[in-house]
C-alpha cells in the first residue's frame, strides 16, 4: 500500500510538473510569441546569429520541441532554408537547458509564494498580458512544488538495493540511451525527463544511489528521444521540412556518438562533477548543458556536411512535382493540431506565397489568351485549358486552407489578413475565367474564318501591354504605392475600353469590321475591362497582406543557402 501511495505521488508530481511547464511556456508565448517567431524568421542570416536566436527563443518559451516544430513550419513555408534551420535547431538544444539549471537551484521553499502571486494575478486581472504573466509565475511556482512532491515520493526508496541495482546497469551506454529514448517519449519532454532524474538525485542525496556516471547516458537518450515529435510533425510536409526534422535527429545522434566515445576513454563524468561536487542535480543540469553546447561547437563548422547528409537520405526536390497539380508551400501537415505551435506567421507566409504562385499562373494565362486572339493554334489552347484547371485546383485548395486558418484563434490583424487573401484568391480565379472567355473568342474567330482589322489588332496589342504591366505590379508587390499605381492602370483600362468602343463603331460605319467580328470584339472589351476591375480588387486587398519573398523558398528547395 505504501508503494502504491508513493507511485501515485510520483505520478501526481510528474503530472503537475508537465502541466506547469506547459502553463509557463504558454504564458511566455502569449507575452512574446509572435515577436519571437518574427525574430526567428529574420535574424538567422548567419550561423552565430541562428544559434543565438534558437537558444534565446527556446529559453523564453521553454520548449526545444516547440521551437523545432516551429522551424519545420518555417522551412515548409519557405521562410528558412536548411542551413538556417540547422543553426536554430542547434541553438534550441542549448536553450532548453534553462529548466534543468533553474531546478538545480532547489528554491522549493519559495515556490508557493510564486504560485500564490501568479494565481492572484490570473484571477483578479482582466488584462490578457497580465494574465499571461500570472500564468508564468504560477507555472514556475508549481514546477518547484512538483519537484518537491516527486522528491518526497522517491525518498523512501532512494537507497533500495533493487533501485540501485537497476541504476547501476545504466553505465552500459546502449541500455542507458535506450531507456532515455523510451522515457522521454512517454512524457514528451526532455526538460521534464531531466527534472525527474534531478528529483530522484535530490531524494537520494548523500546515498550515492544515483550519480552522473549512471545518468549521463540516459540524458543523452533524452536528447535523441525528443526528436520524435519533430519527426512526426514533418510527416506530410515538403521534403525540405522533412529534412529539417531529420537534421534535428542527426545532430543529437552524432552528438551522442561523440560524447559516448569520449566518456568511454576519458573521465567526462568526473570533470562535470568537479564543477559542483556536492550537488548531483546541478551535475545533471551541467552535463545536459555541456552535451548540447559542446556538440554545437563541434558540429557548427560541419553544417554543410549535415545538410548534404540529409539531402542524401531524402533525395530529390519539389521540382519532381512539376507537371502535376500540387501545392508548393502548403501541406496537409499544417492542418494538424500539433502544427499550431508554428504560429500564424508560417500559415500567412505559406498561403501568401501560394496565392502569388496562383496569380503568376493566371497572369500568364491571360497573356496567352490575348495572344491566341492574334495567333491561335491548338497548342496554345491546350496550354490555356490546362492552366485554367490548375488555377481552379489552387483556388479550391487555398480557400480550404484559408478557411482552416479562419477557424483558429486569431488577432484582429491576422483575421483581416486571411480575409484579404481569400478576396485575392477569388479575384485571381475570376481572372482565369476571363482568360478562358478570351481564348474562346479566339476559337470562334478561327472556326468562322473571321479576321480583325489591323487597327483592332493594334488595340489588342495595347490591351496586352497594359494588362501585362499591371500584372507585374501585383506580382512583384514592391513599393508602398501599389494600390495607387494599379488604380491609375485600371482607370487607363477603362478609358481605353471606352475609346476602343468608339473606334469600333467608326469601323462598323465604314465597313472595315464585319458584324460578327464586332460582336466578338465587344465581348472581349468587356472581359478586358473586368480584368482591370479584378486587378484593382487584388491591389486593394494586398495592402492587408505582409510582404513575403517566395524566392527564398525556391533557393531553399534546391539546397542553396539564402
Amino acid at each position: 500500500m505504501e508503494l502504491f501511495t508513493s507511485i501515485l505521488a510520483l505520478l501526481s508530481g510528474l503530472a503537475i510538473f508537465m502541466y506547469s511547464m506547459k502553463m509557463t511556456s504558454g504564458g511566455l508565448e502569449a507575452v512574446a510569441g509572435n515577436k519571437l517567431k518574427g525574430v526567428l524568421q529574420k535574424l538567422t542570416d548567419n550561423r552565430i546569429k541562428g544559434v543565438g536566436v534558437g537558444a534565446g527563443v527556446t529559453a523564453l518559451i521553454q520548449s526545444s520541441t516547440a521551437v523545432t516544430v516551429m522551424v519545420i513550419g518555417f522551412v515548409n513555408a519557405g521562410l528558412l532554408d536548411l542551413h538556417q534551420a540547422l543553426w536554430v535547431i542547434m541553438g534550441a538544444n542549448i536553450g532548453t537547458n534553462i529548466t534543468s539549471q533553474l531546478i538545480a537551484f532547489d528554491i522549493g521553499e519559495f515556490a508557493p509564494i510564486l504560485a500564490v502571486v501568479g494565481v492572484f494575478i490570473v484571477i483578479f486581472t482582466r488584462n490578457k498580458k497580465f494574465k499571461s504573466m500570472g500564468e508564468i509565475l504560477t507555472g514556475l511556482g508549481f514546477i518547484f512544488i512538483s519537484m518537491n512532491i516527486m522528491k518526497d515520493a522517491m525518498a523512501p526508496y532512494a537507497g533500495d538495493p533493487r533501485l540501485t541495482g537497476l541504476l547501476s546497469r545504466m553505465d552500459n551506454p546502449l541500455l542507458g540511451i535506450l531507456v532515455g529514448i523510451i522515457f522521454v517519449n512517454i512524457i514528451s519532454s526532455s526538460a521534464a525527463a531531466v527534472g525527474v532524474l534531478q528529483a530522484l538525485a535530490m531524494a537520494a542525496a548523500g546515498s550515492g544511489a544515483i550519480d552522473l556516471e549512471h545518468a549521463m547516458y540516459i540524458i543523452m537518450g533524452f536528447n535523441i528521444g525528443t526528436c520524435v515529435t519533430a519527426l512526426l510533425s514533418s510527416i506530410g510536409t515538403t521534403k525540405m521540412a522533412a529534412r529539417a526534422a531529420l537534421m534535428h535527429l542527426f545532430f543529437n545522434v552524432i552528438g551522442t556518438i561523440i560524447f559516448t566515445g569520449a566518456a568511454l576513454v576519458l573521465p567526462v563524468a568526473h570533470w562535470i562533477e568537479l564543477l559542483s561536487p556536492n550537488d548531483v542535480a546541478r551535475q545533471f543540469a551541467n552535463f545536459h548543458l555541456a552535451f548540447n553546447l559542446i556538440g554545437t561547437l563541434i558540429l557548427l563548422p560541419a553544417g554543410d556536411l549535415i545538410v548534404r547528409l540529409v539531402n542524401l537520405c531524402i533525395p530529390g526536390d519539389e521540382s519532381e512535382k512539376e507537371g502535376q497539380q500540387h501545392l508548393e508551400y502548403l501541406s496537409p501537415a499544417m492542418l494538424r493540431p500539433d502544427f499550431k505551435i508554428a504560429g500564424s506567421p508560417v500559415y500567412t507566409t505559406a498561403v501568401t506565397n501560394e496565392v502569388k504562385r496562383m496569380l503568376e499562373m493566371a497572369a500568364g494565362n491571360v497573356g496567352k489568351s490575348l495572344n491566341a486572339v492574334l495567333d491561335n493554334n491548338d497548342k496554345i489552347q491546350q496550354e490555356i485549358e490546362e492552366c485554367e484547371e490548375y488555377i481552379d485546383y489552387l483556388n479550391k485548395e487555398i480557400s480550404y486552407y484559408i478557411s482552416h486558418c479562419l477557424t483558429q484563434e486569431l488577432t484582429e490583424d491576422e483575421a483581416l489578413t486571411y480575409s484579404a487573401l481569400f478576396k485575392i484568391t477569388g479575384n485571381i480565379e475570376r481572372m482565369g475565367d476571363h482568360a478562358i472567355n478570351i481564348a474562346g473568342y479566339a476559337n470562334m474567330i478561327q472556326s468562322k474564318g473571321l479576321k480583325f482589322s489591323d487597327i483592332a489588332r493594334g488595340e489588342i496589342e495595347s490591351m496586352m501591354d497594359i494588362i501585362s504591366k499591371t500584372e507585374k505590379i501585383l506580382i512583384h508587390n514592391d513599393g508602398d504605392d501599389i494600390h495607387i499605381r494599379v488604380a491609375k492602370a485600371e482607370q487607363k483600362i477603362d478609358d481605353m475600353t471606352d475609346q476602343y468602343r468608339i473606334n469600333q463603331l467608326e469601323r462598323m460605319k465604314t465597313g472595315i469590321c464585319s458584324g460578327e467580328a464586332c460582336v466578338i470584339y465587344s465581348e472581349m472589351l468587356t472581359d478586358f475591362e473586368r480584368l482591370g476591375d479584378h486587378m484593382l480588387n487584388i491591389a486593394e486587398a494586398q495592402e492587408r497582406v505582409p510582404e513575403t519573398d517566395p524566392e527564398t523558398y525556391r533557393k531553399a528547395r534546391h539546397g542553396q543557402q539564402a
